[in-house]
């Protein structure tokens, strides 16, 4: 039989047998993905591995191949995983959030096809105080390191007078393999150094001081310099004082992530700017640096 003849019978035979998947298995691998489970903002750990995706996984797909999950409306939203089911805890509601290299990801983990090298993280928590928090530190060294879902981006280290800080931050960054650009553009990811009188006059950045509700980050700084951390009710608990750092992520509308690394003085931004690494941020939305004290955000309500 000619050529011809075999890739004809080829083709009745993967015909007839469609029902059972001829040429529609997962594909071909494309690289492997970090997936994260907590409960708590990141305070309760329940699962973290490295899958190896292929062409045909979407985050949902992931995540049932690794944990029991129960999902609604037509398997395109997260009802439980390993039992844990949105609901009610002390008159708070509680769900799933999930995050895509840092990113508070906007399409449902069903329809998000993977790349291979992102970092998904599912988090289990109240969203009493707010139901959005746009961007968390967390998956560090994402978003830098790969881009956000496999599509890069330009780094751009700002300086707000941070002195050495500025220094330590890209020297923090390069450790990952991240490539700093010095020219903004409308794509490029911003992480802004500086004593937070300077990096408020970023827009996106001052979102901070209008609160959790808006920026997602539970902490602020009163009296120009004094960081005060919240709770996740969004009440303050402590004031930390003005040498006290703050590594944290917000966004708006929707657009790529803008990190601070800041405090009130320049021993706080030094704290901050030591803490970029993944010992010091990993499942933390956002962290608050004393010396070598990191607290995690938001702090237990009390």
């Amino acid at each position: 039989m000619g050529r011809r003849g075999l890739a004809v019978v080829s083709a009745l035979l993967c015909a007839a047998l469609a029902t059972a998947g001829c040429g529609l298995g997962p594909g071909a691998d494309v690289g492997d993905v970090q997936v994260t489970v907590t409960r708590e903002y990141g305070a309760v750990p329940v699962l973290d591995t490295s899958v190896t995706a292929k062409e045909s996984d979407t985050v949902m797909r992931l995540l049932e191949g690794e944990a029991d999950v129960e999902t609604r409306y037509g398997g395109g939203f997260v009802h439980s995983i390993d039992g844990v089911a949105e609901g009610q805890h002390g008159g708070d509601p509680y769900d799933w959030f999930y995050y895509l290299d840092g990113v508070e990801w906007p399409v449902g983990a069903a329809e998000t096809d993977l790349e291979g090298g992102e970092r998904v993280w599912w988090d289990y928590r109240g969203w009493g105080t707010t139901n959005h928090i746009p961007a968390v530190v967390g998956s560090w060294p994402a978003p830098f390191s790969d881009g956000i879902a496999g599509v890069p981006s330009p780094v751009v280290v700002m300086c707000e007078a941070g002195g050495a800080a500025c220094d330590e931050v890209r020297a923090a960054l390069k450790r990952e393999g991240v490539t700093i650009t010095d020219a903004t553009t409308e794509d490029s990811l911003l992480v802004l150094v500086g004593p937070w009188e300077r990096v408020r006059r970023d827009p996106i950045a001052d979102l901070i001081e209008a609160g959790p509700a808006e920026s997602g980050v539970f902490a602020n700084f009163q009296a120009g310099d004094e960081l005060v951390v919240l709770d996740e009710g969004g009440a303050e608990v402590r004031d930390l004082g003005p040498d006290a750092g703050l590594v944290a992520a917000t966004s708006r509308y929707g657009n790529l992530p803008v990190w601070v690394v800041t405090g009130g003085t320049a021993a706080g931004v030094r704290a901050a700017a030591g803490a970029l690494d993944a010992e010091h941020l990993r499942n933390h939305y956002a962290v608050a640096v004393e010396g070598e004290k990191t607290t995690p955000l938001p702090l237990e309500a009390r």
